[in-house]
């Protein structure tokens, strides 16, 4: 047991579990602490707790915006819509979908980069992460419109790159990677790996946390760069990638602003960009129906919740902690 552990074990007997009353001086101080609390416990009953509250119970209602004064009770009539509609199991498919493509490859490559930005070959490394982590700096609907213009069928970076290999990729007949189902998710990963500096600065920082000892007692055994990187790195920083992975499936969960930007409630091309967000915006705040909009809300609360829980429960097979204990 450690010297941190007893004096823990030491104070909690010294402490309310021996049925004494606090003394005056720690009322004084725990009074104290409340005051130091008190703005972010105002701020989160105010703008986290009620808000949540009143969307449970929006979501029993027939309350449309344009005509508050005819709100009746509902029930679950609303719930049952949002599990029958079409549109509801059409986004979240369309959700899904980008998130099996975009997540692993956010995670992959945020990992290859801090890797490279971890090396003791590469020169400049400061500037470099620089370079990599300006692009999250930039607003995102100015990087949305950026985007749109690079993307352009005819006059599009991408398509001028991909015409150097010969291929006929710009002009009247150039890739429309905004009009077509399966490429407009490209588009939509191409925009999301832009702006992957922040997880990228994460990893990296996980990596200059694992002792170097262990590399170099690694390569004097024989073991080359990939059972370096099988046997050390990804298990000590497999914290770090749990956590990436946690936030990214709740952010991507929840992706809304690069597709409302470029198409709106459309859809377009086919449904592709009509996510689950998408779908809860254009009835809450476009069709005015707030009733159903919280119950959509709810949904897309417990699919994120479903998911995290998923991600928490497997978690003990591959997350590796330092202070475990074989």
């Amino acid at each position: 047991m450690s010297d941190f552990t007893q004096a823990v074990l030491a104070a909690r007997r010294r402490g309310g579990r021996s049925g004494r009353p606090a003394s005056p001086m720690q009322r004084r101080e725990a009074r104290w602490g409340y005051a130091f609390i008190s703005p972010w416990i105002i701020g989160f009953v105010l703008f986290w707790a009620v808000p949540i509250a009143a969307s449970l119970v929006f979501s029993t209602l027939d309350f449309q915006l344009t005509d508050p004064d005819a709100t009746a009770f509902a029930g679950g009539s609303n719930w049952e819509r949002a599990l029958s509609d079409p549109d509801t199991w059409s986004s979240l498919a369309a959700t899904f979908r980008f998130t099996v493509l975009f997540l692993p490859l956010s995670l992959i490559v945020a990992l290859g980069l801090a890797l490279l930005l971890n090396s003791k070959y590469l020169k400049f490394t400061g500037l470099f992460r620089l370079l990599f982590f300006m692009p999250s700096m930039i607003p995102l609907v100015a990087g949305i419109l950026i985007w749109q213009q690079v993307l352009n069928p005819q006059t599009g970076w991408v398509n001028e790159l991909i015409g150097l290999t010969g291929a006929d990729a710009t002009g009247s007949d150039g890739i429309r990677w905004l009009d077509n189902p399966v490429l407009v998710l490209f588009a939509f990963s191409f925009i999301g790996l832009w702006g992957i500096g922040n997880s990228m600065i994460v990893n990296l920082a996980g990596l200059q946390g694992i002792p170097t000892e262990l590399y170099e007692a690694a390569q004097i055994d024989g073991a080359g760069w990939w059972r370096r990187l099988r046997a050390i790195t990804l298990p000590l920083l497999s914290p770090i990638l749990f956590y990436n992975l946690v936030i990214g499936s709740v952010l991507v969960l929840q992706y809304f602003v690069v597709p409302w930007v470029l198409f709106g409630a459309s859809g377009r091309p086919d449904g592709a960009s009509r996510f689950l967000l998408v779908h809860f915006y254009q009835e809450a705040f476009v069709f005015g129906n707030m009733g159903y909009g919280a119950a959509l809300a709810w949904l897309i609360f417990i699919v994120v919740a479903v998911l995290t829980g998923l991600l928490f429960g497997t978690a003990r097979y591959w997350v590796h902690y330092g202070t475990e204990r074989s």
